[in-house]
């Protein structure tokens, strides 16, 4: 039953674009990152900072965010602090990219020459897509690259243990272009530095961006195994 309870927390945990306005209880998310906490970590650094913003925090986070998003000679002004993605693509992870992006429109009836629809669509993170939390992820600059290691297993954390609530979550680098907005609102000391955000509510099941359920290689097409043979 334990291993059951994990595979289908894994196995649901899905990017949910669209939320339902409904309250999560501050004692759920403090439930959520108490356990989220013992994600592995070298020589236990636990280099995670989390700011949980909600209402009015949320909603003042969030309008300035879109007033420069919204602005083309604003927005350009602005960019990401440290590289998540590749400057260069190959495949087969343009491809992937390509094919998530094109399921996700096409579900939203946007068609590919559609860039205006297309922008709206991606302001919606900044929005956290009317989840009624946002969290947003920093850390301290005098961690290095295996930090980002430790983080990404309590990132996962925070994601799975989410859905023994019931609730859902999107994790969202969209918003690292506006880090410095986003250190302005917080006021966050210069030795933090913003990592990426997340959504977390209960998903609004009717939206059919809440259906797309993205692909994923077998786990034959990424493993060899050394030393090993089948019985």
């Amino acid at each position: 039953m334990i291993r059951q309870a994990v595979e289908w927390a894994i196995v649901t945990r899905r990017s949910a674009r669209a939320f339902l306005p409904t309250a999560v209880p501050i004692e759920t998310i403090e439930g959520i990152l108490d356990v989220a906490r013992y994600a592995a970590t070298g020589v236990n650094i636990q280099p995670w900072k989390v700011h949980v913003v909600a209402g009015q925090a949320k909603e003042r986070l969030c309008a300035a965010i879109k007033r420069v998003d919204d602005d083309p000679d604003l927005s350009t002004s602005h960019s990401d602090e440290w590289d998540y993605y590749p400057e260069r693509w190959v495949s087969p992870y343009v491809d992937r990219r390509r094919s998530l992006g094109w399921q996700l429109y096409g579900l939203l009836g946007i068609e590919k020459d559609n860039k205006p629809r297309m922008q709206q669509q991606h302001g919606r993170n900044y929005l956290f897509f009317d989840a009624p939390v946002g969290l947003l992820f920093t850390v301290d600059r005098v961690m290095s690259e295996g930090s980002l290691l430790d983080y990404g297993m309590f990132i996962q954390n925070i994601m799975v243990m989410a859905r023994g609530y019931g609730l859902s979550t999107c994790p969202q680098a969209a918003f690292m272009k506006y880090h410095k907005l986003i250190e302005q609102q917080l006021s966050l000391p210069p030795s933090q530095k913003f990592l990426v955000g997340m959504s977390l509510g209960y998903a609004d099941e009717s939206r059919p961006e809440n259906t797309l359920v993205s692909e994923r290689e077998p786990a034959s097409s990424f493993t060899s195994f050394h030393g090993l043979e089948r019985a």
